[in-house]
């Protein structure tokens, strides 16, 4: 494929090496207008936003990847095999699961569980396990505690359902100590190891499936500082 691509109007080299990727589009054009110098728009095709600038001197993207795993699938893909990006750091939000993790909590997922059939595609003769990169994470993790942040770092899950016909379904993830749940960090991992590119998936707890504790919507689109200033310095 050629670019622009059907997804992405961006041109050759429009993009950095390091992409930031939320969920949300304007939460892509507030970490462009808040943290980067001179953030310009290269792409905005069904208003999936996505901005390159500079951090402290280093060239820098931040695009959305809209709500799921085809979404973000289709993103990650283009930027990792048509647009040179090396890594892709996702930050999004996430549901809790554990009894000890609270809101506005930051976690790492080291690993994704995924009840999604991305992983079909590829053939394999068992069931992959979509981990993260290991220098990226260990990366997070110190830049965190330099910056007197605390991380949760474990596995999380990758879901293709928000509304579940199967009530107990996050009952059985909870019990094999996943963490939190989201709905994209498992293709995005998938995307980069078949690309040899690296992935990285940070969240901010905004809810917790089961003490009905949550962010509101603004909540979640401006308060995840933390987050954004551990991940900046990956790039």
């Amino acid at each position: 494929m050629s670019i622009p691509t059907p997804h992405i109007s961006a041109k050759a080299g429009d993009f950095a090496k390091t992409v930031l990727m939320p969920g949300d589009p304007l939460r892509a054009k507030y970490i462009a207008e808040t943290y980067l110098e001179n953030p310009r728009l290269v792409t905005g095709v069904r208003n999936v936003l996505g901005y390159t600038g500079t951090y402290k001197g280093k060239d820098i993207s931040v695009m959305a990847s809209g709500m799921g795993m085809p979404s973000i699938g289709i993103y990650s893909y283009e930027l990792f095999n048509f647009y040179d990006v090396e890594q892709i750091i996702r930050i999004g939000s996430a549901g809790a699961m554990q009894d000890n993790m609270k809101l506005m909590d930051i976690v790492i997922g080291m690993g994704a569980c995924t009840d999604s059939n991305f992983a079909s595609q590829f053939g394999l003769p068992g069931t992959f396990a979509p981990i993260a990169d290991y220098g990226l994470m260990d990366k997070a993790i110190q830049t965190a505690k330099a910056q007197g942040t605390n991380v949760v770092v474990g596995n999380i899950l990758s879901s293709d359902i928000f509304y579940n016909a199967n009530n107990n379904a996050l009952d059985l993830w909870r019990s094999m100590g996943v963490l939190c749940v989201e709905m994209e960090a498992a293709a995005l991992y998938m995307n980069a190891v078949k690309a040899k590119k690296k992935a990285l998936c940070m969240l901010t707890i905004s809810d917790h499936i089961y003490t009905g504790e949550a962010l509101s919507s603004d909540e979640r689109q401006l308060g995840f500082g933390k987050m954004m200033e551990v991940a900046l310095e990956l790039a």
